[in-house]
């Protein structure tokens, strides 16, 4: 996918997860948006994203430790964007964190959950939006089985008739579930109540929707992932290695190069040590820092930083965060290893 020309004048709100409980033990320090991808939080892969679009102006609304995100990006400046940080004292709900960012969103804007990684075409859902004179249009994506998620019905003009929320597989009307992004008008902010936990699907969309309000779905079949499960976000990582789905970071300048001959890639951080008798084959990324010892075979894994495998030891299909260490000869076969602990991956 190349860069988009698109100079889309919005503002973005990302909703920053909070604790990310599916993804213990990765979670058990830092945000669900802060967990490595490519070796750059997630959350630089929007910012990315967000750009491609002319997208610079984002609020990060946050409850859960906002000094990881103000730590690493600071203003936002590193990363070509401009950031605002709103901090709740406590969650108020997805629609209600928008609304305490309210007084930033003056004209049409953008919401985004901070843990979907996608390649929706911003500039098109917004085309379709302003086509439609929309209040709020949702982005929705075809799922095989949407008993795990909200479903969107729409009628043929892709005006949203009501929301279920996740239905038994016989008895679901359609297979197009809430992608969770929106473009929206600030005139919807009135329907948010203040100082209240507010959600936008099972809140102000149906609202929107008895007011009378024109609501549309939107929807696309491309690249889209919930990254709220360590399958999930092991099967991201191995995605974008092999080009899957496009990001700015997976390109032979940001340190993706092949290792092996049959192609397969792996990304290798800055400072590693990795002995001319260790194997890699890819798809693999190591973190910054890292040692691999002689005869140490990693395949199809994710390493974070200061990772340290001892001689012979084999790891595949495993995640390994940082400051763990893999033992001489020890075998690590579909787990997550953390410095203190082993579970299983799948």
């Amino acid at each position: 996918m190349t860069k988009s020309k698109s100079h889309l004048k919005l503002k973005a709100v990302i909703l920053v997860g909070g604790l990310g409980t599916r993804l213990r033990p990765l979670t058990d320090s830092i945000p669900k948006p802060m967990v490595p991808v490519l070796n750059r939080p997630v959350m630089e892969h929007t910012f990315a994203y967000l750009k491609r679009f002319g997208i610079e102006d984002i609020v990060l609304a946050m409850n859960y430790l906002p000094e990881a995100f103000k730590e690493y990006f600071g203003d936002g400046s590193r990363c070509g964007v401009r950031l605002t940080y709103y901090v709740e004292k406590e969650p108020m709900g997805t629609a209600g964190a928008v609304k305490n960012a309210g007084e930033y969103l003056e004209s049409t804007f953008l919401v985004l959950n901070g843990d979907i990684f996608t390649d929706l075409k911003l500039d098109e859902m917004l085309a379709f939006h302003r086509h439609n004179n929309a209040k709020a249009t949702i982005s929705l994506t075809w799922v095989e089985n949407p008993s795990a998620f909200g479903v969107v019905e729409t009628d043929k003009n892709q005006k949203v008739k009501r929301f279920i929320e996740k239905p038994p597989l016989a008895e679901a009307t359609t297979h197009w579930i809430n992608a969770g992004t929106y473009i929206l008008e600030p005139e919807i902010l009135k329907y948010i109540p203040l100082d209240t936990h507010y959600m936008f699907e099972r809140g102000l969309f149906p609202c929107l929707l008895e007011a009378g309000e024109p609501v549309y779905g939107y929807s696309y079949r491309g690249f889209w992932m919930d990254m709220g499960t360590l399958e999930k976000y092991f099967t991201l990582n191995m995605d974008l290695l092999t080009n899957k789905v496009y990001s700015p970071f997976n390109t032979q300048d940001n340190n993706l190069y092949s290792v092996i001959a049959s192609g397969i890639p792996v990304v290798i951080g800055s400072g590693c040590r990795i002995s001319k008798e260790a194997c890699l084959n890819g798809p693999v990324v190591i973190g910054n820092n890292c040692c691999l010892e002689k005869g140490a075979v990693v395949e199809n894994a994710v390493l974070w930083d200061n990772v340290n495998v001892g001689p012979g030891a084999r790891l595949k299909n495993c995640i390994i965060t940082s400051r763990s260490v893999i033992a001489a000869a020890q075998e690590v076969i579909n787990c997550v290893v953390t410095p203190t602990k082993s579970e299983r991956l799948h």
